[in-house]
């Protein structure tokens, strides 16, 4: 395990790798979630296997630290990955980021676009105040004190297993935090900085999930649109053949 300070209190965050050659992959967990329980049977697969991987908890969630004076909005998070792959002596790296984490690579490519020559993003919020059915939106609904007292072990209560699994890990002053900024967004906003970037692009879209809003308008800015047949959210979970085709380009 590896860590490096990402506030001026030294808090730490946190992250496995595994060793290979090649640009590095640098792996990046959505809201209530951790890396590598998402992405590290992906990387094992053989299309991917061989190169450098990097797992990263973002703050606040899986093995980092939690402090309780942090922001935890989107550029927080972005600024806490470009720490990582300072202190990792990472340049042009991929970064596949599923959900937040798609957002949170959105916002590192647009702010410190050497430390990124690809992404692939898997369901990314691109857009704020995201529908009322998005888990962000769900815990945003909350005031964070209420929240931390009593909404955190009602949300754990409603999801999934899967999601519950990870999210139990999360600090919930933290993930509160991070799904309202997440609700607000950047200026500009995320969908901006990612049809502004020149870097390759891929977005994947499980299709059970809708249809993705501005799709031609993406794709006419150089992103590279996969819609993925009976997968949902968690595409790397649902089709993981898909996926792997997916990050493998």
């Amino acid at each position: 395990m590896h860590e490096t300070k990402f506030d001026a209190q030294g808090n730490c965050v946190r992250w496995t790798e595994a060793d290979g050659s090649g640009p590095a992959r640098v792996y990046v967990h959505g809201l209530g979630a951790a890396s590598s329980v998402y992405h590290a049977h992906i990387a094992a697969r053989p299309e991917l296997a061989g190169r450098r991987s990097l797992f990263v908890d973002l703050p606040g969630h899986g093995i980092s630290d939690r402090p309780a004076d942090f922001g935890y909005t989107l550029e927080n998070h972005a600024d806490a990955l470009a720490a990582v792959l300072d202190e990792a002596k990472v340049s042009g790296a991929e970064i596949v980021g599923h959900s937040m984490g798609g957002a949170v690579a959105i916002v590192l490519a647009h702010r410190r676009g050497a430390l990124v020559s690809r992404l692939v993003l898997t369901e990314a919020n691109l857009d704020p105040n995201p529908v009322p059915t998005a888990g962000s939106s769900g815990i945003a609904t909350y005031g964070e004190e209420e929240f931390v007292t009593d909404g955190y072990a009602r949300v754990l209560d409603k999801i999934g297993p899967t999601w519950a699994a990870t999210m139990r890990l999360a600090d919930p002053r933290a993930l509160h935090r991070s799904a309202t900024g997440l609700v607000r967004g950047t200026r500009p906003t995320m969908r901006k900085m990612l049809m502004d970037l020149s870097v390759e692009r891929v977005f994947v879209q499980g299709a059970l999930s809708g249809q993705l809003d501005g799709r031609d308008q993406l794709i006419a800015s150089g992103v590279r649109v996969i819609t993925v047949a009976e997968a949902g959210h968690n595409v790397m979970f649902d089709d993981p053949d898909a996926f792997v085709s997916a990050v493998a380009g």
